[in-house]
């Protein structure tokens, strides 16, 4: 008998790894089937370039447009490096006063004069948040700009993480005005040799400039575009270099972490292990997903509905924990 058992076992052993070469459509399918992910809308999954399976759930499709919520963060960080390499901007430590002077408040805090464009980036202005709970207040006023600048400040700049997504509107403001064109005319002129890349739609503010960092409508094939330029180091398939390869070495770099959930937080970009891999990921409300696993040349979109926060109720969670299984089963093949 017990020779029977260690016969099974070795064959079992054998057949393993014909079966892992094809779980990745199969494990895309069985989500379906999950109840901890009804709210997921898509996924995609692609390796060295290649789509590997994608999947559309309850009706929806990957070629549909999808509002991707905060994943927009990491297509601003990108404009912004590319304004710095075209000489429109200085870098990460210029100081954004000079450039928003007209929406200043007045008396200003001295503290705004230290606020830089780094500062925005990794989300260290300073400034009381304007996301969350206070994100109503802040949409519902006449200049969103003026608004967010004139919040007190519950930090010093540079200091601990504050969340907010006025820090990338004020980048779209200042992309706006260095760049002389609306911020969605900077990314489609800027971004669209990228082959698949496009946003279909975006929220404006009272003044005409685009929402950095929210409201902004696109398919998950093209977030996947865009997630292979920076998996790529910014270069297009052809070669062409769109991103400066040393600013996604900046936009991936650990500038500070969040409270929330303590992972590491760069520019526009969140960094945590998962599936024993370093990982890469924007993170939009709801569990829009972009992730970048550069060591397995792997990039992952998740889309899901955007009624309900992903952090809180353990859904976020439940999509890293899609994404160790992706990883484990590309590892096993």
């Amino acid at each position: 008998m017990i020779r029977y058992v260690a016969i099974i076992l070795s064959l079992l052993a054998c057949l393993s790894p014909a079966i892992a070469q094809q779980t990745v459509p199969d494990l895309l399918k069985s989500l379906a089937d999950r109840d901890d992910l009804k709210s997921l809308k898509t996924v995609i999954v692609a390796q060295e370039g290649e789509v590997v399976a994608e999947e559309g759930y309850r009706g929806h499709r990957p070629s549909q447009p999808t509002n991707i919520k905060s994943a927009s963060k990491s297509i601003v960080s990108a404009l912004v490096g590319i304004a710095i390499d075209k000489g429109l901007l200085t870098g990460p430590e210029q100081k954004i006063a000079p450039i928003l002077k007209s929406d200043l408040p007045s008396p200003a805090d001295p503290r705004i004069s230290d606020i830089t464009i780094g500062n925005l980036l990794s989300m260290q202005a300073g400034l009381g948040r304007l996301s969350g709970p206070n994100y109503g207040r802040w949409v519902s006023s006449r200049n969103w700009v003026r608004f967010a600048l004139a919040r007190p400040f519950d930090a010093e700049p540079g200091g601990r993480m504050l969340y907010s997504t006025a820090s990338t509107h004020l980048l779209s403001a200042i992309l706006t005005k260095v760049g002389g064109k609306s911020t969605l005319t900077l990314a489609r002129e800027w971004l669209g040799p990228v082959d698949g890349f496009r946003i279909d739609a975006w929220s404006r503010d009272p003044q005409g400039i685009y929402l950095g960092g929210n409201e902004m409508a696109m398919t998950a094939r093209s977030l996947l575009a865009f997630g292979e330029l920076y998996r790529n180091r910014g270069r297009t398939a052809d070669g062409r270099q769109i991103i400066p390869d040393e600013w996604i070495d900046l936009s991936w770099q650990e500038h500070t972490n969040s409270r929330f959930s303590g992972d590491a937080y760069g520019y526009g970009w969140f960094n945590r292990q998962i599936g024993g891999e370093d990982v890469h990921f924007a993170w939009g409300y709801g569990g829009q997903m972009l992730y970048i696993v550069p060591a397995l040349k792997l990039t992952v979109v998740m889309t899901s509905e955007q009624d309900g926060p992903s952090a809180r109720t353990g859904y976020r969670d439940a999509l890293h924990g899609v994404l160790a299984n992706i990883i484990d089963t590309l590892k096993a093949d």
